[in-house]
């Protein structure tokens, strides 16, 4: 028995921020004590607020220290781990020496519900014993002495599960349609191709929890009538990789995948597929073909792959955070699944925080929780001060929600009524330094370099959408433009093969639908109210700010600004190449852009 367990995030962030070094000297430091025997350091998963890793906890105190470096490590052991004095310079802003409080009662996590990252930052996801020992398993082994094939889907669909990969599908129903097919193969499909820009939500799952999804795809193989499943994961998670691979070796070691598990009769095994980085194979379609060895492309549904999937054999496929909820929902009940959420959309839905927020990083919130709930109390609010100007929800494939709609419940039906979507979960938080066209256009951008070019509507269309919104940014448009540019997204929307060009008009829609006066401002005045477009964009000096300093025309890199010592400066706007190192560099105020 240890006194005391430290236990240190080791997902993708906190590791970028040189976590790994502060385990490396926690251990020294502890065996320099003579304290190996009594103190056990824990390499976890994602904690989730990401904006102050790398994230340290010790128990049985609970002390939650935050933005810690190896250099602090000594401190740590030598004061609180020998002497039981807490390091009060290091906790987390919330505590304070006299109040260690549960994490619970933050107002990072106070609203949030973790039943997908149940096990994130709280168990070691090398050791299949740590996962055993909360209950890992035990749902598996419930529905194989417990429940009939018919039975388990039954409990999946009277939770209320919906596919949490954008979709919002219902899984009971998804997995009774393979359940339905008569063949002598099936699968099992997990997609973790998790492409959005700012998103990280199943690679943390699979870097802190990977035992719950390997088994969440064993039950819906037993439900199913599968007994081989791919986990199809992009090589850029080299962390979540391994750590699959090591669950998987040790499901197999304690039979828990393979042959005759639980002594049922049942086989099931799992294998790994890696992506080399395509966002239209998060498409499910595509990401099979791309299994099968070939060029990820989508195929023509129907038939679905519950009929023809995987080799042309019916496949049962979800995205990482619908698996990460099955098991709970076994041991629990779909009563007590069904208990969090609305009326129509069951549950928590996890999502990336990211932007213009304090607390950028991983929350779990139950649906229906709004969204000045999770900018203002989860995510702590816009830094320095500024305006909250929009949510982009769903990545390129959604939508982005304005200030006035900030009090909006999120679920799959509300986002959906105002022109957005849930997504896979990221949320991008955006201030008023945000011009919403340049936003528009950063998301089509980035869906014309994925496009498969299998569909002209998607090849072609969404390359002509960018265009139009760069003639809108450099000030060359009409308002006709604006009209033009509206018609080509819901004919691209209606006509595209898959999921990729049917959403990829999603953020132009949306960001015309809530912010048209800033197209026609760009339009129209030929600017940009945020400030943001180069091509709209003039710096000026304001003369009776400006102190002849010459500090901005020692910095200009082109010589655009001109003036002698202690007199007003000025700029030629014909050199000037709007980069905004002499806004930068005033310390009177006296630059401004228009």
């Amino acid at each position: 028995m240890y006194r005391s367990h430290v236990l240190v995030c080791g997902g993708t962030g906190c590791t970028s921020s040189n976590s790994a070094a502060i385990i490396e000297a926690l251990e020294a430091e502890i065996k320099k004590h003579g304290l190996e025997n009594e103190v056990k350091v824990v390499r976890t998963g994602c904690f989730g607020l990401c904006a102050r890793g790398p994230i340290m906890v010790v128990y049985p105190e609970g002390s939650y220290y935050s933005l810690v470096k190896p250099e602090d490590v000594p401190e740590i052991v030598e004061e609180h781990l020998l002497k039981g004095r807490i390091v009060k310079r290091l906790l987390f802003e919330e505590f304070t020496m006299d109040d260690i409080k549960s994490l619970k009662e933050t107002d990072f996590y106070k609203k949030q519900h973790r039943v997908a990252l149940r096990n994130c930052g709280v168990i070691d996801p090398e050791n299949i014993d740590e996962y055993i020992a909360y209950d890992g398993y035990a749902a598996l082994a419930k529905c194989l002495s417990e429940y009939t094939p018919e039975q388990v889907i039954d409990i999946i669909s009277e939770s209320g599960l919906r596919g949490r990969g954008g979709g919002g599908f219902p899984t009971g129903k998804k997995w009774s349609f393979t359940a339905a097919q008569k063949s002598d193969q099936k699968y099992v499909v997990c997609n973790a191709d998790e492409g959005d820009p700012g998103a990280f939500m199943d690679r943390s799952v699979l870097e802190g929890d990977p035992h719950c999804i390997i088994e969440a795809m064993a039950i819906c193989g037993y439900a199913t009538g599968a007994s081989e499943g791919y986990i199809y994961v992009r090589a850029e998670y080299p962390i979540a990789v391994k750590r699959l691979e090591i669950a998987i070796g040790q499901a197999r070691e304690y039979g828990l995948l393979g042959k005759n598990i639980f002594d049922s009769g049942f086989d099931f095994d799992l294998h790994i597929r890696l992506g080399a980085g395509a966002f239209v194979c998060g498409e499910e379609t595509a990401l099979m073909t791309s299994i099968e060895g070939n060029r990820g492309e989508p195929r023509p549904r129907p038939p679905y792959p519950a009929v023809k999937g995987l080799f042309g054999k019916p496949t049962t496929e979800n995205n990482v955070e619908t698996f990460a909820n099955v098991a709970q929902i076994i041991l629990n009940g779909a009563d007590w699944f069904a208990s969090m959420g609305t009326e129509r959309s069951k549950g928590t839905k996890v999502f990336a925080l990211g932007g213009k927020i304090k607390n950028t990083g991983l929350v779990e919130i139950p649906m229906g929780t709004t969204l000045r709930e999770i900018v203002e109390e989860i995510g702590g609010g816009i830094p320095g001060g500024k305006k909250f100007k929009a949510a982009q929800t769903g990545g390129p494939s959604g939508g982005c929600i304005p200030a006035s709609l900030m009090d909006t419940p999120i679920d799959y039906d509300n986002l959906t009524a105002i022109g957005c979507m849930m997504g896979s979960g990221g949320l991008i938080v955006m201030d008023e330094d945000d011009c919403m066209v340049d936003i528009a256009k950063f998301f089509l951008n980035f869906t014309v370099d994925e496009s498969c070019g299998k569909c002209t509507p998607c090849r072609v269309g969404t390359k002509r959408l960018l265009e139009m919104l760069e003639k809108i940014t450099s000030g060359n448009a009409t308002l006709r433009d604006l009209d033009k540019l509206e018609d080509l997204c819901h004919y691209i929307k209606a006509n595209s093969l898959c999921g990729l060009g049917q959403t990829a008009p999603n953020p132009v829609l949306a960001t015309l639908k809530f912010f048209r006066n800033e197209y026609e401002a760009h339009v129209v005045d030929k600017k940009c109210p945020a400030g943001v477009c180069k091509a709209l964009l003039s710096y000026e000096i304001l003369e009776d700010r400006c102190r002849g300093c010459t500090a901005c025309a020692r910095k200009c890199p082109v010589g655009a600004i001109s003036g002698n010592v202690k007199e007003a400066h000025t700029i030629n706007k014909s050199l000037c190449v709007k980069c905004g190192v002499c806004m930068q560099t005033c310390k009177f105020g006296a630059i401004v852009k228009r």
